[in-house]
This record gives C-alpha cells, sequence and structure tokens, in this order.
C-alpha cells in the first residue's frame, strides 16, 4: 500500500513533488460512451491490443503521482476488468504502467486521516481485489516502480513480466503500518517465507532479476519491449478456449487455497467437467486430424 510519499522515502531518484494537493483522486462514473473506451476513465487508459484486438489492455495514467494507486484509479480498474470480462473478443488482459513506474504504491495522502473505525465500517480496500477475481487471465507487464500497493497489485495479476530495471518492495513498515492488499499473504506464495519476511520487515526494494530468482516474476524483458511480450503472451493465451483457460486457471489458484488431496480432487473433476464442452472435443479432434482447432468457448 505504499504511496507517492512513500515511493520518495524509499527511493532517492524519485521526484520530490509527488503529492500535490490538485491531485485529487476519487472515482468518477460516465453513462454515456462506449464502457471500454478511455475516453471513459481519469486515471486509466483502456484499449485492445494484438493482431485480432483479442487483449484488453489497461494502463496506469497518474504520471505526475508516479501511478499511486487511488480509489478513483482502482475503482475504475475494477470498472474495466469488468467490461473485459464480458467482452467475448477478450481472451486475456494486461495491466500496465510507464517506463518510471508500473505504480510506487497506494496514496498515503488519501488514507493519512483515516482511523480504525472507518477502516472497519467501510472495509477499506476491500474492492481493490477485483483483478484477482478476474476469471480471464490477467498479465502484469511491470516497469520502473511496483512498490507497497503496486507490488500487491502486480501480484493480484495471474503473471508477471517485468523490465530489466523494474523494481519490486513492500516499504509499508517504513511508515508505520504492514501491507493491506495482500503484500503479508501472496508475497509468500510466490517467494517464501523467509523472503517474503524479509522484504515485507525491512522494506527494501528487489530488483527484477532478484524477483525472477525468487519466483515473483515470470520473465524479464528490455524496457521497451516489455509491452509487446506482455501482449503476445495474452494474444498466446487468446488462441485457447477461454472456458477452458477459465476452468484451468481456477483449478492453479485452487492450489494456494486447499491441501494437496483436496487440490488434486478438484482438480481431477475438472478435467473430467472439461469433457462436457465441445472445445474439449474439437481440441482433441482437431489434434487427431492434425489442423487448428476452432475453438467457440462452449
Amino acid at each position: 500500500m505504499a504511496s507517492r510519499t512513500l515511493a520518495k522515502f524509499v527511493c532517492s531518484k524519485v521526484q520530490s513533488n509527488l503529492i500535490r494537493p490538485n491531485l485529487a483522486c476519487r472515482p468518477k462514473f460516465f453513462a454515456s460512451a462506449a464502457p471500454a473506451a478511455s475516453s471513459n476513465y481519469e486515471y486509466i487508459k483502456v484499449d485492445k491490443a494484438g493482431a485480432n484486438q483479442n487483449v484488453g489492455l489497461i494502463t496506469l495514467n497518474r504520471p505526475k503521482a508516479l501511478n499511486a494507486l487511488c480509489d478513483g484509479l482502482m475503482t475504475e480498474v475494477a470498472k474495466a476488468i469488468d467490461t473485459f470480462e464480458v467482452d467475448k473478443s477478450v481472451g486475456a488482459i494486461v495491466i500496465t504502467g510507464s517506463e518510471k513506474a508500473f505504480a510506487a504504491g497506494a496514496d498515503i495522502k488519501e488514507m493519512q486521516n483515516n482511523t480504525y473505525a472507518q477502516n472497519l465500517s467501510g472495509n477499506f480496500l476491500s474492492h481493490w481485489n477485483r483483478v484477482a477475481e478476474a476469471t480471464k487471465p490477467v498479465i502484469a507487464a511491470v516497469n520502473g516502480y511496483a512498490l507497497g500497493g503496486g507490488c500487491e497489485l502486480a501480484m493480484m495479476c495471474d503473471i508477471i513480466y517485468a523490465g530489466e530495471k523494474a523494481k519490486f518492495g513492500q516499504p509499508e513498515i517504513l511508515i508505520g503500518t504492514i501491507p493491506g492488499a495482500g503484500g503479508t499473504q501472496r508475497l509468500p506464495r510466490y517467494v517464501g517465507k523467509s523472503k517474503a519476511m524479509e522484504i515485507a520487515l525491512t522494506g527494501d526494494q528487489i530488483t527484477a532479476q532478484e524477483a525472477e530468482k525468487m519466483g515473483l516474476v515470470s520473465k524479464i524483458f528490455p524496457a521497451d519491449k516489455l509491452l509487446d511480450e506482455a501482449v503476445k503472451l495474452g494474444e498466446k493465451i487468446a488462441k485457447n478456449s477461454p472456458l477452458i483457460v477459465a476452468m484451468c486457471k481456477e483449478s492453479v489458484n485452487t492450489a494456494f487455497e486447499t491441501t494437496l488431496r483436496e487440490g488434486l480432487h478438484f482438480e481431477k473433476r475438472t478435467f473430467h467437467g472439461t469433457f462436457a464442452t465441445k472445445d474439449r472435443k474439437e481440441g482433441m479432434t482437431a489434434f487427431i486430424e492434425k489442423r487448428a482447432p476452432k475453438f467457440i468457448g462452449e
């Protein structure tokens, strides 16, 4: 949940004017224009990418704040996810930021005066989890800083690709709090207890290379190639049956929520369930006939 201020605190090269009083960040809703158009959003850009326009693209767009995650931005991200989820032409989603920052953290100025009672009664940050709840695969393309909330947002995604100079971290401890959007829960599942404890208790940043070695990042690319590679991955996934992709994603995620025995049972039943779909029959038939399958999502 680190912020523009926290990013400044832990990043010596980050601009000194990260929090500005005129950067009000509240959700805005639009009723008329097409829901996927970027003009519908204030804090993000939304588009489709790929040769077949089958990859949803969400670009965090608060450059003066290093893409600090405020309530308005995360509400818009959730809205964009909702839109892509019902768009049958979209097979995967990519979330990215700028070359300088994926997201330098949460907006500390926005939450500075919150009280425990307010946080509890309003279930503060609960809607941030929408990215993790997406049924379609979500890929994080991380350049620059992914600190606090930015690191947590990346971990909500299913796959993380990183630029060579990306930096990850959970520096909330440095301002007297702890991660509140999954940092203490998802990070150990990615990198193990010892590494997660070291990162969370010191607030230290880790490089993209360290993150890849730990298993947090899947692959590393030059900064100017990162987004293209993330979109290519999305296109590759989108070629498969959207129904089977969703089932496979759910099965992998179940591994983090259950015992091995329960997970194996869930996997087996899901595998059995694929035999009730037209796409499973088409996939196997196409394989035997040595041709490309034509999936219909049924």
